[in-house]
């Protein structure tokens, strides 16, 4: 039986909100409703700079509530924000999917501080949430966790190593939320092309998208969030081109576009792997589009470099970017390496921007006249195949796939008309 609800701050990605939701039942049923929740995201320098001011924030808006903090920030650094006034309890990633934390909290069984080490975690929580996204669209966490150690990154640290949840547990979510009304589900994960590497039979990502659309006939649609396209297995390249109720959005996992750069990132893939995947998935797929992240001003960038990175939005077919400044993470090899000047990182994050807007502003201009299938989000709003927004002129039934002809473009929305 759940109480009131307790109130959520969330940063960082997909990952971070579904597991804020299931916190929020968790700390419903611990009877914690008048708590504050605050999970943070350690990807950059900034995020856990947010993260800090919010609970400050918080802790001047609502003097007496008992504030909670949790997330890859404090899975990596917790006794700094044990250190703060504003902070009452700090909860670790593990922990904070643990129901009886919750429970200890309510009763005051547990200190300030309960965080675990990370890294000695090897299962993970099968506790799922039913509907996270809007009424429409919910996602499914089936990994978490990354075996790669990228020279920039501190996920690992926060998140552990991967662990996946098993496929039958996934799919009976999956029928689950189609019971519940839900057309679209998207799985979600820190390191999703890795899911299965450590279950019996090493099963692939292509298997478990393979195993849900065949055990859940009546899911509309199935969409995946970031990959990392050197662990795309020939049955996900065979799923893109032989399931229609497999999206064609991919968002890729790219970070750069220079080999040099690539190298010194210590990622698995060169250009050319990344510019062969795009063509080969649009081979398979003709209506495919790619989001990606990308890194500007990463430690040793030469503007050459950096022209081979802003080159991949081209080369490569991009439309959806998430451009990231480079700032250093403690700890990590690429904060020992030469570091590229702050005022350049923000002029080359700029102008990869004003790449990505170009790339969707054509993107968009094609659609005008087309036809699409567009799950509905609001009345007035919904969403194409390849997740652009559409505004309808009246009232739709909200839930539903609905076909519209696109009739303009309004600034960065379809209009149907």
């Amino acid at each position: 039986m759940e109480g009131s609800a307790p109130l959520l701050s969330t940063f960082g990605c997909r990952l971070n909100a579904y597991e804020s939701e299931a916190m929020r039942r968790f700390a419903s049923r611990a009877g914690l409703g008048d708590a504050v929740i605050v999970n943070t995201c350690a990807v950059t320098a900034e995020a856990v700079r947010k993260g800090r001011r919010e609970i400050r924030l918080l802790r001047r808006d609502n003097p007496e509530a008992r504030i909670v903090v949790t997330g890859c920030a404090v899975q990596i650094d917790p006794d700094s924000f044990a250190a703060m006034e504003a902070v009452d309890h700090v909860v670790g990633n593990a922990e904070k999917m643990d129901p009886s934390t919750w429970t200890g909290l309510a009763r005051e069984r547990i200190g300030k501080t309960a965080v675990g080490d990370i890294l000695s975690a090897t299962e993970i929580a099968d506790h799922l949430v039913d509907g996270l996204g809007s009424r429409s669209r919910a996602y499914a966490r089936v990994q978490d966790g990354c075996d790669h150690r990228c020279t920039f990154c501190v996920i690992p640290q926060g998140r552990g190593n991967s662990r996946s949840v098993p496929a039958d547990v996934v799919v009976d979510q999956c029928r689950r939320l189609v019971e519940r009304g839900y057309r679209e589900i998207v799985l979600t994960g820190v390191d999703l092309t890795s899911w299965g590497g450590e279950l019996p039979g090493r099963p692939r990502l292509g298997n478990l998208v393979r195993h849900i659309l065949k055990l859940v006939p009546d899911l509309p649609r199935l969409r995946l969030s970031s990959i990392d396209s050197v662990e795309a297995d020939p049955d996900l390249m065979a799923a893109m081109a032989e399931e229609e109720r497999l999206m064609p959005h991919l968002h890729l996992s790219l970070q750069a576009g220079d080999d040099m750069i690539l190298k010194r990132m210590k990622r698995r893939h060169l250009r050319d792997d990344a510019v062969r995947f795009c063509a080969e998935a649009r081979r398979l797929r003709p209506d495919m589009t790619f989001g990606a992240d990308i890194i500007a001003g990463f430690p040793t960038e030469s503007e050459g470099m950096f022209a081979n990175s802003l080159r991949l939005v081209e080369d490569c077919g991009l439309t959806w970017l998430h451009v990231f400044p480079y700032s250093p993470r403690p700890g990590t090899p690429a904060a020992r390496m030469p570091p590229v000047e702050g005022g350049v990182i923000r002029e080359r994050s700029a102008r990869l921007r004003a790449a990505g807007r170009a790339a969707v502003d054509r993107h968009l201009a094609a659609q005008v006249g087309r036809e699409h299938a567009v799950l509905t989000e609001s009345p007035r709003m919904g969403r194409t195949e390849q997740f652009a927004e559409v505004r309808f002129a009246s009232d739709q039934p909200v839930g539903r796939i609905v076909p519209a002809r696109i009739g303009a473009v309004d600034a960065s929305t379809l209009v149907a008309g």
